[in-house]
């Protein structure tokens, strides 16, 4: 079983949301449908980015690296964003 962290970016406003699943597929779905609280004002967004892990502590921790300075600078110099 995989988990995922992951970074979407919203087409409304340019933002980025980074978040983590065990499904990433369902989970883009209840995005898509506007089912998440954090995202369903900043609709469509695009998923831009994702990690898989075999563990869910790993995912977790991952998704709180992502979320700070360093994180989103790391992810600014991957995604040329």
């Amino acid at each position: 079983m995989f988990y995922y962290t992951y970074v979407l970016r919203s087409k409304a406003d340019g933002k980025l949301y980074t978040g983590w699943s065990d499904n990433l597929k369902q989970r883009m779905q209840s995005h898509a449908r506007g089912l998440v609280i954090a995202t369903k004002n900043r609709l469509p967004v695009e998923l831009i980015y994702y990690e898989a892990c075999t563990d869910k502590e790993a995912a977790i921790e991952r998704e709180k690296q992502l979320k700070t300075g360093f994180g989103r600078a790391y992810l600014k110099r991957r995604l040329k964003i």
